[in-house]
């Protein structure tokens, strides 16, 4: 398949990509109604790129019936309206089956979680993520790259085996790092994606990256949205203002080894009333005195 046939899932790619959270009833089963609401909320608000199965939707906290289960509702919400990207992973079985699942609901694309193993060779990663590519030919491929030591080298030898790898959510926390991988794997080949969200896409989008991933914007899907046209149209102030609105929000997520990444989300959407604050182990709520701090934040961002 030519990389033509993929135009659209490229132009997904550079834009904002929400990672929407899994909302948990009180019986802690997914909440299928508050999930769908929140869904709506995103694409209401001009959200346009939707990956079920992401690390704020607490991937790994989920059975495989629930991930098919997120994976069938964020389709069938996203209609015509939004691109969805699956988040598949595990063992190279679990997420060649996970990929064939998202393509037989009629998603477009997969994301392909880093692989969960304390020994991961350069030329494993490949062999890894060539399994799963190859199982999905119609689908464009997205690695997501967390490892450091991952030469761009290798994700160009990937695509050279599997043209329907065609973008990279990069989330090493290193914009010359991002900035030479980039251009040792082709910097117009790929489609690149600031995995690391909003406080990094503006030194990602310096570097080439054309998207950026977000958890924030199952909060405020326009703060968002402001950050992607600022940077779009090369206005780095403005990209910057947005930056400083976000900022503490942001800290408190990445605060103690991004332990309460996805329990800030959850709390401002729960102060909004949108979910129940409940997280999955071996992520926690948190604590009584600290959620002011994040319904402020939340409320003032004048919803």
């Amino acid at each position: 398949m030519s990389s033509v046939a993929f135009e659209t899932q490229r132009a997904a790619l550079a834009d904002v990509v929400a990672i929407p959270v899994t909302p948990f009833a009180e019986d802690g089963s997914v909440d299928r109604i508050a999930h769908r609401a929140l869904l709506r909320r995103l694409l209401d608000g001009g959200i346009r790129t939707l990956t079920p199965n992401g690390n704020t939707g607490e991937f790994y906290a989920l059975t495989p019936e629930e991930r098919r289960l997120v994976t069938e509702l964020t389709v069938e919400e996203a209609g015509e309206r939004a691109t969805v990207l699956v988040g598949v992973g595990h063992d190279v079985p679990t997420a060649v089956a996970a990929a064939r699942h998202a393509r037989e609901r009629g998603a477009r694309m997969v994301m392909v979680h880093q692989p969960v193993h304390p020994y991961v060779s350069q030329a494993g990663w490949v062999d890894y993520h060539r399994a799963i590519a190859e199982s999905v030919p119609e689908l464009g491929v997205v690695p997501y790259v967390r490892n450091a030591q991952l030469p761009g080298a290798r994700l160009a030898e990937l695509a050279d085996a599997c043209p329907n790898v065609i973008g990279v959510k990069y989330a090493v926390p290193d914009a010359a790092k991002f900035a030479a991988f980039a251009r040792d794997a082709g910097l117009d080949r790929f489609v690149w994606v600031a995995g690391l969200a909003e406080p990094y896409a503006p030194s990602y989008f310096s570097a080439g990256a054309t998207g950026f991933t977000s958890g924030l914007v199952n909060v405020a899907p326009a703060v968002s949205l402001n950050m992607i046209e600022a940077l779009r149209s090369g206005d780095y102030p403005a990209a910057m203002k947005v930056w400083e609105q976000i900022r503490r929000f942001e800290e408190l997520r990445a605060a103690n080894g991004s332990a309460n990444n996805v329990t800030v989300v959850k709390e401002a959407l729960a102060s909004l009333g949108l979910c129940r604050r409940d997280v999955r182990p071996p992520s926690r709520q948190l604590p009584e005195e600290e959620r002011a701090e994040v319904a402020a934040i939340a409320s003032g961002w004048s919803l």
